[in-house]
């Protein structure tokens, strides 16, 4: 009877010992999956050897990624660079792929170097960049001033811009140029975990659950310093907190329309990518992405309450496409199949999380003038 008590009790042990170890992981998981990382490739975005740079042409290890049609950042340590589209008559060996070289930012592209692509295009400032005149500003915000980019122009609509997963506010750059033609004021925010803006309390992200009070923020000095209205455009998680500050904020009535960029409507899946993608074991995803929710304080039913189609109240311009691994676009289509009255929705093909613009920017930009015209 001892024995058979003391081998229970072995047992016992033993499985709250591995139940706590399940959890004790889960929660690091979640955590690695929540803390933000500005600037660096997204997880699970492949790698790519450089073969040759020359003559306004790099050659790239072939494979689906080096493919994508488009216009991207080039990223590694020490190193940016802008490739454009595929050169499909060029002579390249069979497992290269060739694309155009359009600049070398930072660095230098030796055979060898292993770099990722990103929707992140340009690096430096407006100024440094673009050419465009700009201010760095400090936005007011509960936790400390927010670092941002002000260009301004002469219409009283200003376009507040909001980073995602995986990039800085050097990402909205890349729409810039042609708002800055139509004569729209640019408020681009950095926020809450950001280079050179206050940490979270917790450290973590939040998947803007709580970081689109810095949007709230930003709505603020935008009319204290001469808007009528405000257009957010924001990508990712960006696009998240835009719809959170159009369906939360005091100053929601001054907001006339929202563009967003594969928006993260799914917590749940998000979550999971992101902890698969940073080497999470299968069996333990469900504890990380479940710790992950607990975690950052996410509503059980995995769904944005901003994705609630009851909650909009202004036109959108949605752009997503089947391709986005981290953000599936079914939200996104469930959304603008529920308010056709408000969602204007474009699906773009072969283009990863935040990349909507990089897969095609011409039409990506004549859909944004036919949106914005009304609001101008």
């Amino acid at each position: 009877m001892r024995t058979a008590t003391a081998t229970a009790a072995a047992v016992t042990t033993t499985l709250i010992g591995a139940g706590a170890a399940a959890v004790a992981a889960g929660r690091y998981a979640a955590d690695t999956a929540l803390r933000p990382r500005p600037g660096h490739p997204l997880p699970g975005e492949p790698e790519l050897v450089v073969h040759s740079a020359a003559g306004g042409r790099i050659a790239l290890t072939r494979s689906l990624a080096a493919l994508r049609p488009g216009t991207y950042g080039l990223h590694a340590p020490g190193v940016h660079a802008v490739v454009g589209p595929v050169l499909p008559d060029a002579a390249q060996a069979p497992d290269t792929v060739v694309r155009r070289l359009l600049a070398v930012t930072h660095g230098s592209l030796e055979p060898g170097t292993r770099v990722h692509l990103t929707p992140q295009v340009h690096a430096g400032d407006p100024r440094g960049a673009l050419g465009l005149d700009h201010a760095d500003v400090d936005v007011p915000g509960e936790l400390g001033p927010l670092p941002a980019w002000f260009v301004p122009a002469a219409r009283a609509t200003w376009v507040i811009t909001v980073h995602g997963l995986g990039t800085t506010r050097e990402h909205p750059m890349v729409v810039m140029p042609f708002l800055h033609r139509h004569q729209l004021p640019v408020l681009d925010l950095g926020y809450r975990g950001d280079r050179g803006a206050p940490a979270s309390p917790d450290g973590l992200g939040h998947l803007g659950e709580s970081e689109w009070r810095d949007v709230d923020a930003a709505l603020r000095y935008a009319l204290r310093f001469g808007a009528r209205r405000i257009v957010l455009h924001g990508w990712s998680t960006g696009a998240a907190m835009a719809l959170r500050a159009a369906e939360r904020s005091a100053l929601a009535d001054r907001i006339s329309a929202l563009v967003l960029d594969s928006p993260v409507l799914d917590w749940h899946t998000t979550l999971r990518a992101l902890a698969a993608a940073r080497g999470t074991p299968a069996p333990l995803l469900p504890l990380a992405v479940k710790a992950a929710e607990s975690r950052a304080g996410l509503r059980a039913d995995h769904r944005a309450p901003a994705a609630d189609p009851a909650s909009l109240r202004v036109p959108v311009l949605l752009f997503h496409g089947p391709d986005d691994t981290l953000a599936p676009w079914g939200p996104s289509r469930a959304l603008a199949e529920a308010r056709p009255d408000l969602v204007t929705f474009h699906t773009v093909h072969e283009a990863p999380h935040g990349a909507m613009w990089n897969a095609d920017p011409a039409r990506y930009e004549e859909a944004l003038r036919r949106f914005l015209t009304p609001h101008m």
